[in-house]
C-alpha cells in the first residue's frame, strides 16, 4: 500500500499549514483471467421445401424455356399473366401444334384453318382419319359459324334447348353438332361403323371454362382443333404438363402451356343431332334434366372429347 502526501501552505488555508495524506491500494490482476466469450446471436431461418421431380425442374426456370425446339410456358391458372401466351398464339397462327389446359384435361390443339397442322396433330396422336376431332370455341359466335347451331325447335320433334345450353357454357361439356361448310373436311367424321350415322358430318364443340384456354382463344380469329392428350400406347390421360412435354416433345410438338396438374375428369359428351340430347359419356358436367342418358355411340367420340 502506498502513501500519498499533499502539503498546502499557510496562505492557501488561512494561515496554518495543513498536511493531508491519502493511501491507495494498487489493483493487481491475475495473470490468467477466464473470459467467457459471447457469440453474437444469429438469425434463425426455417426453410420449407417442396419435393419436385427432376423432370419438372427441367422446365421450372426461366418461365419461357426452349428445350429441343419445344416452347414451354408456365402460366398462372387465373390468367393474370396472359401476356406470356403471345408466343403460343404466334406459333398457332403459323401452323404450330401444341398442348394447352382446359377446364377438364389437357388438349392437343392446332389452328382449324391449317390443313398441315391438322395432319400433324393426327400423326402425333396416331388418330385415324375416320375419327372425329373437337373444336375449342371462344364464344357462341364460333359455334354458329362452324356448325348449324343448337336445336331451337322446328316442329319436327327437335326440342328448343338453346336457352338451357347457354347455362352450361362455358363449362365441361362437349356438344356434338352438325358441321357447317366452314369446317374443314379433315375435322369431320366420315364412314362411321354405324350405317345410321354414315352420312352425317358431325363435330364436337366446346367452350371451356378455363382462363388460360380462353385467353388463347380470344387472341385468335378461329377455333382450335383439339383432342385429349393420352399416353401413346395406353388409354389414359396425361395430366402433368411436364410428362406431356417429355412424351410428345421428341415427336415434334411445338409448345406446351403449363397450367398445373389436372384431374382425370373429362367433359360430358352430349349428342345434339337427334330428336333429344343424348349423353354419350358422363363426365365432369352434371346431367341436366333435358338430357337423356345414352352410351351406344361412346367409342366414336372418345378420342375427340376432353
Amino acid at each position: 500500500m502506498a502513501l500519498l502526501r499533499l502539503k498546502f501552505g499557510v496562505g492557501d488555508l488561512g494561515g496554518s499549514a495543513l498536511h493531508l495524506s491519502f493511501r491507495y491500494r494498487p489493483i493487481t490482476f491475475p495473470r490468467h483471467v477466464p473470459f467467457q466469450t459471447v457469440q453474437p446471436s444469429r438469425p434463425c431461418f426455417i426453410t420449407m421445401t417442396t419435393k419436385r421431380s427432376p423432370k419438372r425442374l427441367k422446365y421450372s426456370a426461366p418461365r419461357f424455356t426452349k428445350e429441343d425446339g419445344l416452347l414451354y410456358v408456365e402460366a398462372d391458372p387465373s390468367g393474370a399473366d396472359s401476356w406470356k401466351l403471345e408466343p403460343v398464339v404466334e406459333l398457332l397462327k403459323k401452323g404450330g401444334v401444341g398442348v394447352i389446359p382446359t377446364d377438364t384435361v389437357y388438349a392437343l390443339v392446332c389452328d382449324v384453318k391449317s390443313h398441315s397442322a391438322v395432319d400433324r396433330l393426327r400423326r402425333l396422336k396416331n388418330i385415324e382419319p375416320s375419327k372425329p376431332l373437337s373444336i375449342l370455341c371462344h364464344s357462341f359466335h364460333d359455334i354458329d359459324t362452324y356448325t348449324t347451331g343448337f336445336p331451337r325447335g322446328d316442329g319436327q320433334g327437335h326440342a328448343n334447348v338453346f336457352r338451357s345450353v347457354k347455362h352450361c357454357l362455358p363449362g365441361p361439356y362437349t356438344f356434338i353438332l352438325t358441321a357447317s361448310k366452314e369446317l374443314p373436311k379433315q375435322c369431320m367424321r366420315y364412314g362411321t361403323p354405324t350405317a345410321k350415322y354414315a352420312s352425317r358430318k358431325n363435330v364436337g364443340v366446346r367452350i371451356p371454362d378455363d382462363a388460360i384456354c380462353q385467353a388463347i382463344l380470344g387472341k385468335l380469329d378461329a377455333p382450335l382443333i383439339s383432342t385429349s392428350v393420352k399416353y401413346p400406347k395406353e388409354n389414359e390421360w396425361i395430366l402433368d404438363p411436364v410428362v406431356i412435354a417429355d412424351t410428345y416433345g421428341p415427336e415434334g410438338l411445338d409448345f406446351v402451356v403449363d397450367g398445373g396438374v389436372r384431374v382425370a375428369d373429362p367433359s360430358t359428351v352430349v349428342d345434339m343431332t337427334g330428336a333429344f340430347p343424348k349423353i354419350l359419356r358422363q363426365g365432369k358436367g352434371p346431367k341436366q334434366p333435358w338430357m337423356v342418358a345414352e352410351e351406344k355411340e361412346f367409342a366414336l367420340h372418345e378420342e375427340a372429347a376432353q
